[in-house]
């Protein structure tokens, strides 16, 4: 029993994995059963073995978010031992990593959330946004506290351009597919917000 459960979780991953690509290679609009049962070797019933909708997939998707990148992002929030700059800086290319590794993930969540009018998709992805930009607003006042960047900065609009970063590297990989590189884009992108919060 317990290999049948393996085996239908490894599945399951499978076509998490084809989703993605079919979306970060071919876009939204040729993401059918048909394509996605085709890329992974399965028959479109088979799919549905594993997942009962594509409704299903996304929560499914969702969940994966929470539990891989924003578990990790938490745990940096929290850290007692890192400073707020480290902890930025870490956050970040976190982040950055786990966007280009899982392509596709946040036009997915986005557009099908939207598209699909569903309201489950949509509490699971502004839960995880409202989530992050909670810890960024943690990690902001961190560093004010600190005396390291300015307290007279409004903190929630430091956050609200944080946010921006996701959908900024979103469009790069979109018109320059296979060129963003993690470390640049990430120091890109620290250089920024770092100029925003330093004491003028």
């Amino acid at each position: 029993m317990a290999a049948e459960r393996l085996d239908t979780e490894t599945r399951q991953g499978q076509i998490k994995k084809a989703v993605l690509e079919i979306i970060s290679s071919e876009g939204i609009g040729k993401l059918s059963t048909r394509n996605l049962a085709a890329k992974i070797g399965v028959t479109e019933g088979a799919l549905f073995r594993h997942f009962s909708s594509k409704k299903e997939i996304m929560l499914s998707i969702l969940d994966d978010v929470k539990n891989e990148l924003l578990a990790d992002q938490e745990k940096i929030t929290f850290s007692s031992n890192l400073s707020a700059e480290e902890k930025l800086f870490k956050f970040l290319c976190l982040h950055i990593k786990y966007l280009i590794e899982n392509k596709g993930v946040t036009i997915l969540l986005f557009s099908e959330a939207a598209h699909m009018n569903d309201s489950q998709l949509k509490k699971g992805l502004r839960e995880i946004l409202l989530t992050q930009k909670e810890y960024i607003s943690r990690i902001i006042k961190q560093g004010m506290n600190e005396g390291v960047w300015d307290k007279s900065l409004n903190v929630e609009n430091v956050a609200t351009l944080y946010m921006g970063i996701p959908i900024s590297l979103n469009i790069e990989m979109i018109l320059e597919p296979g060129t963003v590189k993690q470390e640049k884009f990430c120091e890109r992108m620290i250089g920024l917000i770092k100029r925003a919060l330093e004491k003028k």
